[in-house]
């Protein structure tokens, strides 16, 4: 295997590691607080709110949006430590 070929696929593998956690990180405030602890999370208020409710209209919306910004900087670090940046 070729040097160029041993760190594409040595980048291509941090960049699915990379994917992997935000996309877990992104089910989690979704998928199991905004739905399955939304019981449990609504004994906790927030400015307001019951936390459960919070998650489930707005808070998995803001994750998602830090979450792309966390994305665009791991990926420009990334580019980076392989030479691909513009």
């Amino acid at each position: 295997m070729s040097d160029k070929q041993s760190n594409a696929s040595a980048y291509w593998k941090e960049n699915l590691k990379y994917l992997t956690i935000l996309l877990l990180i992104w089910f989690l405030v979704s998928f199991v607080f905004g739905i399955l602890m939304v019981n449990q999370l609504n004994t906790i208020k927030l400015g307001g709110f019951k936390l459960g409710f919070w998650f489930a209209q707005q808070g998995s919306i803001y994750v998602f949006v830090v979450l792309i910004f966390v994305y665009i900087r791991l990926m420009n670090k990334l580019d980076k430590k392989y030479g691909l940046d513009e």
